[in-house]
């Protein structure tokens, strides 16, 4: 559900909010649209700080070697919840990281590669799904695939200009499929259109 717009009364209130280190205090007379329009605020910080300590604990790695690790007591926090921060910020540069899907998203698809990463991705924010929506489907997904063939996939990664994957989703948008679907219908086409072209000529007049 979209957060309603902020009204002068409202930033009024958001003015008198006040976080502290261990509390906030919030005006008594808060409405809901205030009260809700603050949880948002907090949210984007709070998506925003996963995605910084990535990236400063990636830095610290490539300029000061074992150094950093000296730096990390002053989060206060523990060393797995750090790497696991540094994990899912080196998966996805700052390019492929999705503004209206929260650091949590991302998490749940770092350990695919990065083809299926941004299919999973583009998913999630088409069809406006939770975190735990996106991992229930990743993981139906993959106990789908233990059940099919065991003849294995294969990934192909193909690298395009960006107005060209624009018009490419507009376009499986339009047939109302996902990108990747609609790549491989596409493709299909080409080839046997190719491949029964190629034949003809094998055959000669």
């Amino acid at each position: 559900m979209a957060v309603p717009m902020v009204s002068p009364s409202a930033t009024q209130a958001l003015a008198a909010t006040r976080p502290r280190r261990v509390d906030l205090e919030l005006s008594a007379d808060m409405s809901f649209d205030e009260w809700a329009s603050v949880g948002h605020r907090i949210a984007r910080i709070h998506n925003g700080a996963a995605w910084a300590l990535g990236d400063w604990l990636l830095f610290g790695e490539r300029r000061f070697g074992e150094r950093y690790r000296s730096a990390l007591d002053a989060t206060n926090l523990g060393y797995q919840t750090l790497r696991n921060y540094a994990w899912v910020a080196r998966c996805f540069a700052p390019s492929r990281r999705r503004e209206r899907l929260s650091f949590q998203h991302h998490a749940e698809v770092a350990s695919l590669p990065a083809v299926e990463q941004d299919l999973w991705l583009h998913r999630a924010e088409a069809q406006d799904w939770s975190r735990n929506e996106l991992r229930r489907r990743v993981s139906a997904r993959r106990i789908a695939h233990r059940a099919e063939s065991p003849r294995a996939a294969t990934v192909v990664r193909v690298e395009v200009p960006s107005n060209c994957a624009e018009r490419w989703r507009e376009a499986a948008a339009a047939d109302h499929q996902d990108l990747l679907e609609w790549l491989r219908k596409v493709a299909d086409a080409a080839a046997d259109a190719s491949l029964t072209s190629g034949r003809s000529d094998s055959r000669g007049p």
